[in-house]
């Protein structure tokens, strides 16, 4: 039995249902093994009294410090988030807190390996603990915290140092694995790709979708935070531009009002709509429904939304970041173009213009589960421990 302790600090809870779904699902693939056992630590990061009874952070204060989460035993310690440090000091306040926590769970829990989630700040602290226990330790680079703490002035040295020092790297696309070498971490990095819920994506037709969703003329859809990285803003003036199409923006963020402010200013109001923040559980109608996904992301690793539209029969129009181009391969997958709004402009018509082939376009992801997900990780964390042992 493989017993492993995966550290996220991007994990689900009940005020964040969608904050780092992909990892849950990767790890309820991985615990659902029979060979394996999984214990789930997701430390919540919190400012110091008085700052944490802000009405920011006061409903993560509340979450519980163990809970059952969705057959998943999950314990949410918390540890010293330090406002106006930049993240210096998340990697040392996380093994602080950590510390006491793990030698009270190693006496009814005894990890094998340490499988961090996220290489910043969880990919530090691994690399201390795993010393302090004696067990491996696997990091996983998803994208920011590659492209962002890997350059950062405050954090670059310690993710080096963590890429050097752990015993096994995994990467979510062959271009984050080139990311994480730029970042000057010289090493090798097995690719772990995300997977696909079949059972969810790609079951539900269209035309009915269309129906429910009461969706009448060509639909874009651009899915991701409102924030300035994801290009929101490109999507909606180069939609604006396409008279007669469509757009639905879906999430939230600090750029909601000054998205709004501009939809009003464009005059597009009526084909233009803000959806705010949608449950996991609804994209797969949205996603059916829409004849697009559009996002003009500044960078990512491999974004969740391309393969999930891809995998619904939705066409993708995205920049040439991250792994575009290993998700983009034939022209039923979409188009890769400039990050500007006359480009996706043109995209978007050019994949509007061309039959629908749902089928086609779906088998773009065939190679993408959470099945293959699940074997793959354990392959690599047993190959860790033995490595060790």
């Amino acid at each position: 039995m493989l017993r492993v302790l995966t550290l996220a600090t991007l994990f689900p809870d009940a005020t964040r249902p969608n904050f780092g779904v992909f990892v849950e699902r990767q790890t309820l693939g991985l615990a659902a093994l029979d060979d394996v056992e999984v214990r789930v630590v997701a430390p919540i990061g919190l400012p110091p009294f008085p700052l944490s009874l802000h009405p920011g952070y006061r409903p993560l204060a509340r979450l519980p410090l163990h809970e059952d989460w969705k057959g998943l035993s999950v314990d949410r310690p918390r540890f010293l988030n330090l406002p106006a440090t930049h993240g210096r000091f998340h990697a040392d306040a996380l093994v602080r807190c950590l510390t006491p926590h793990l030698d009270g769970l190693r006496e009814t829990f005894r990890f094998d390996v340490l499988d961090a989630e996220f290489f910043f700040p969880d990919g530090p602290a691994a690399v201390a603990l795993g010393r302090r226990y004696g067990v491996p330790v696997s990091i996983k680079a998803r994208g920011a915290d590659i492209h962002h703490w890997g350059h950062a002035p405050a954090t670059a040295k310690q993710v080096r140092a963590a890429g050097r020092d752990a015993d096994g790297l995994l990467a979510v696309s062959q271009s984050m694995a080139a990311d994480i070498a730029a970042a000057g971490i010289d090493r090798p990095v097995r690719v772990h790709r995300t997977g696909i819920d079949r059972s969810r994506f790609g079951t539900v037709d269209r035309v009915k979708a269309k129906a429910r969703l009461g969706v009448a003329s060509p639909l874009v859809v651009s899915l991701g935070a409102l924030i300035a990285r994801k290009g929101h803003g490109i999507v909606l003036e180069a939609v604006a531009a396409l008279p007669g199409v469509t757009l639905w923006i879906v999430g939230g963020g600090p750029d909601q009002a000054a998205l709004a402010g501009r939809i009003a200013e464009l005059g597009v109001g009526d084909r233009v709509r803000l959806c705010g923040a949608l449950p996991h559980d609804s994209l797969p109608d949205l996603l059916a429904a829409a004849d697009v996904m559009a996002l003009a992301s500044s960078s990512e690793g491999l974004a969740n939304a391309w393969v999930e539209a891809l995998a619904s029969g939705t066409p993708i129009v995205i920049p040439d970041a991250g792994a575009a181009r290993e998700v983009v391969t034939r022209p039923a997958a979409g188009r890769i173009v400039a990050r500007n709004a006359a480009a996706f402009s043109q995209g978007i018509a050019a994949v509007l213009s061309q039959p629908a082939d749902p089928a086609a376009t779906r088998a773009t992801v065939d190679g993408y589960s959470w099945e293959r997900n699940a074997l793959e990780l354990r392959d690599h964390l047993t190959a860790l421990v033995g490595q060790k042992g």
